[in-house]
């Protein structure tokens, strides 16, 4: 579908690309992947035809589009967000324009009948295309996508510009998604959205019926949407099949063989050269020097990435805090007229693993504020536990440096003295290397701080962090220093992240903020997304109170984190924790009969969901086709001489008209969403 041809890319002395031949084809979801500074946002910027190659060329089809993100930068005015959303079917909308344009100069007096069949012969021709374009449920689409991009109904009518920039990208990304490209181009699509989001983005993009390229440092992400891997690295791209899990074990394989290689090319090449060096002055040997000379001319070097630095980190000791760590009794928190948390309580007690969750403006960071005691409630108490040492990394932490202070003294100055010698450590763990270590903090880009920032905060002893979104700006070897560390802290955690991976490795409790509230749920994310779906059923466990207690928190969660595997991925369901002590004699049925019970009642409930649709589905047909023939009725009767001699009925015919094909075209689209779901459950019958 596109190729790319010999292309050549170099800043000056650095070559990023050297006469690279690639192609993706059609429906691929491909990740570029590759070290910092490799080129991947600017192959990104040549696909889409904002930067030039110094050579080669990039082969497309002509009528292919390409929709491309940036990481950031796009400012949206003068709309509402639905309204800017809604131009990703500018030709559709065009399409409207004009077909009520007809229908206005079609009721003009004026009108001759050669003129009048020629406007009917159009109109017949854009209602078609617009129907054929799913024009009749533009409004339905975009309310899907922003309403999935976390965009509530009251923000629509908002003025775009109001927003801030996180928000921004939302809405370029909405218009993206909406005008369905035929090649996607993704930087960093997730650097602004949720975990819900991000999930609802996953499922978007995995149905996508277009080709994809994302760059993304959300492992999970990569994991649920790629199917082909590009490593960008040493001025080449190298495919690796399957997803980002895949791909590490593949490249790691790749980089053994390459690395055996190169020793057995280094080998070989020592050994001729010292028969160089040895006979290089024997007349005997002069023709089988000048040989061995030659065939080291024509040695090509086997070319191996450098090897990427695993750097493993302790935290400094603390002392053992008491089993209480932290709580909050009948908290209420508002800002002006807007109440975010009221009457809330949270109990936190040593060794939790807690990962705050909810939709942007929730109220995770003022909960995590009021935690941390940055920010005091309006009403209720806070108490800090016995020997308990914080510390808190918030949003901003990265312009809490002292800008005045190099890389490295920012880190020695703050950190105990026999971790000094973990520092230059630390600092290469984050892509701090050489002269680098020397920068003033207040030179360094926002990504590098926020590095800055989280190397700072390791070296600090305390048994009790706060971290919100720790995980912004930072890449995928950077993440897993971090996460690595916070996997063998053994003190008590408290969490925001929006990254999925993140949060399924770390998490033994989730707490659900929002609507005030802040809701405690024992076990993985994967757990709380399974107990959620349930309960949205009627057939999950109940939500525990605030006030879950360490039994009910953390009785086996090393042996929940032991069951997440590399990728991320938890349980498919949760398993079941035991308790301490003796149980008394069960009297429940056999699990035989329980699991056939359980297996009738679900198909019975199954049969009652789908014969529930079958009905709804005969009576969408027969409501569609009793539209049609009311529309073929009206059209009749539009196309009859003297129609329009009578404007104000006719206007009135008119109108029937266009809603009856709006009615149609929502009706049409319930019958195909229906329909596929009926053929979904007959495929998993099967």
């Amino acid at each position: 579908m596109i190729q790319l041809s010999s292309l050549s890319k170099s800043f000056g002395e650095r070559v990023l690309l050297d006469a690279v031949t690639w192609q993706i084809d059609d429906r691929e979801r491909v990740a570029l992947c590759g070290p910092n500074g490799a080129g991947k946002t600017t192959l990104l910027k040549m696909l889409a035809g904002l930067e030039e190659a110094d050579g080669g060329e990039v082969v497309k089809p002509s009528a292919l589009t390409i929709g491309y993100l940036p990481q950031d930068g796009m400012v949206h005015q003068g709309r509402t967000v639905f309204g800017e959303a809604s131009l990703a079917f500018a030709p559709l909308l065009d399409m409207k324009a004009e077909m009520h344009a007809l229908e206005e100069r079609m009721g003009a007096a004026d009108v001759s009948d050669d003129e009048q069949a020629a406007m009917l012969d159009r109109y017949a021709e854009l209602s078609d295309r617009f129907r054929l374009g799913e024009g009749y449920t533009i409004d339905l689409q975009v309310a899907t996508v922003l309403t999935g991009l976390g965009f509530s109904r009251d923000d629509y009518e908002r003025p775009a510009d109001t927003f801030s920039g996180g928000w921004q990208m939302r809405i370029a990304l909405a218009k993206l998604l909406l005008g369905r490209p035929g090649l996607l181009l993704l930087d960093e699509p997730t650097n602004h959205l949720d975990l819900d989001a991000r999930n609802w983005l996953e499922s978007y993009l995995r149905e996508y019926p277009h080709a994809v390229i994302l760059v993304s440092h959300d492992r999970f992400f990569l994991d649920a949407v790629v199917t082909k891997i590009a490593d960008l690295n040493l001025r080449t791209i190298t495919d690796y099949h399957g997803n980002y899990s895949d791909y590490l074990v593949e490249r790691d394989a790749r980089l053994e063989r390459l690395r055996a290689a190169k020793k057995e090319q280094d080998d070989e090449v020592a050994r001729i050269k010292m028969f160089v060096d040895r006979f290089r002055y024997q007349a005997t040997k002069a023709a089988q020097v000048q040989s061995r000379i030659k065939l080291l001319d024509k040695v090509v070097p086997i070319e191996v990435p450098a090897e990427r630095k695993r750097v493993h980190f302790t935290f400094p000791a603390a002392p053992k805090s008491g089993r209480m760590v932290l709580e909050l009794s009948h908290v209420r928190k508002a800002y002006g007229p807007l109440t975010v948390f009221d009457n809330l309580s949270l109990h936190i007690e040593r060794g939790d693993r807690i990962a705050l969750v909810g939709p942007n403006g929730a109220g995770k960071s003022t909960l995590m504020r009021m935690l941390s005691g940055e920010e005091a409630p309006d009403r209720g108490e806070r108490q800090l536990g016995h020997q308990v040492v914080p510390e808190y990394f918030a949003q901003d932490e990265a312009t809490r440096l002292e800008p005045r202070l190099n890389v490295y003294e920012t880190l020695s100055s703050g950190s105990p003295m026999h971790m000094v010698p973990a520092i230059r450590n630390i600092l290469g763990g984050f892509l701090f290397s050489g002269d680098d270590v020397y920068k003033k903090a207040g030179v360094l880009s926002g990504g590098e701080r926020t590095r800055l920032a989280v190397a700072r905060m390791l070296l600090r002893p305390s048994n009790l962090l706060l971290l919100d979104e720790p995980t912004n700006h930072l890449d995928l070897d950077s993440k897993d220093v971090l996460l690595d560390a916070l996997v063998d802290y053994g003190g008590t955690l408290i969490f925001v992240s929006h990254d999925r991976y993140f949060v399924e490795r770390l998490a033994t409790r989730i707490v659900e903020v929002g609507h005030g509230r802040a809701e405690s749920f024992p076990g993985t994310y994967q757990e709380f997304l399974w107990r959620k779906e349930h309960q949205a059923s009627g057939s999950g466990p109940s939500v525990t109170g605030a006030k879950a207690t360490a039994a009910d928190n953390h009785e086996g969660a090393k042996a929940r984190r032991r069951e997440v595997p590399a990728g991320g991925h938890g349980p498919a369901r949760p398993k079941a924790q035991v308790k301490a002590g003796p149980q008394p004699e069960a009297r429940s049925p056999k699990p035989s009969q329980t699991d056939h019970r359980a297996v009738l009642a679900e198909q019975r409930k199954r049969e009652k969901a789908r014969k529930t649709r079958l009905a709804r589905v005969t009576d969408l047909e027969s409501r569609i086709a009793a539209h049609e023939t009311a529309i073929k009725a009206l059209e009749a009767e539009m196309s009859a001489p003297g129609f329009y001699e009578q404007r104000d009925s006719a206007q009135v015919q008119l109108t029937r008209h266009q809603t009856l094909m709006w009615e149609v075209g929502e009706l049409m689209h319930q019958w195909e969403m229906l329909s596929e779901t009926d053929e979904s459950d007959v495929s998993g019958d099967a």
